[in-house]
């Protein structure tokens, strides 16, 4: 048996169409673990969401991606500057769910080799229950941390170790 595996590439969401957004960020699956996802998305909510992502690419010289396998969209994620810290996040399409740790790989092989990110953190709703892929890859809880009016739990992975610095290959 031969197993396919789907070339990934990450891309800036403008290049995604916002109904695939919208029916993305609608799925029930999602919202059941995404307390700030409120009210219904349409196409202002998407355009909206699109354009606050870009202002982040602007401001801080890196932001979430829109993740495409074999040039298919799959979910949307990456760093977002919170503070003085670089939070990395990752919505995928339910259907996707199981590229999660080799689209989540990529990203933490990006963040080792960028100097401006010397640690990541992960806020994860207090509903998501499987956290042994965080624990895998070395990170650490820290604690709880309010957010935007949620509780979420916090971690952070030490990204500073440049013994193995990879090639981005991301655009």
């Amino acid at each position: 048996m031969t197993c396919v595996v789907p070339a990934l590439r990450f891309a800036r969401l403008t290049e995604v169409p916002l109904e695939e957004l919208i029916a993305h960020m609608s799925d029930p699956r999602l919202r059941a673990h995404m307390p700030l996802l409120v009210g219904a998305w349409g196409e202002a909510e998407a355009q909206a969401f699109v354009v606050a992502k870009e202002a982040c690419w602007a401001r801080d010289g890196l932001g979430h991606w829109a993740f495409l396998a074999n040039d298919r969209y799959v979910g949307w994620g990456g760093f977002q500057k919170e503070g003085k810290e670089w939070d990395y996040g990752l919505v995928l399409r339910p259907p996707d769910f199981g590229l999660g740790q080799r689209i989540t790989c990529a990203a933490i092989e990006f963040a080792r080799s960028d100097p401006r990110i010397p640690f990541v953190t992960f806020l994860l709703p207090p509903s998501r229950r499987n956290l042994g892929a965080l624990h895998r890859m070395g990170a650490q809880a820290v604690g709880r941390q309010n957010h935007s009016g949620a509780a979420f739990l916090k971690f952070r992975l030490d990204t500073s170790s440049r013994d193995n610095n990879p090639q981005r290959g991301t655009s």
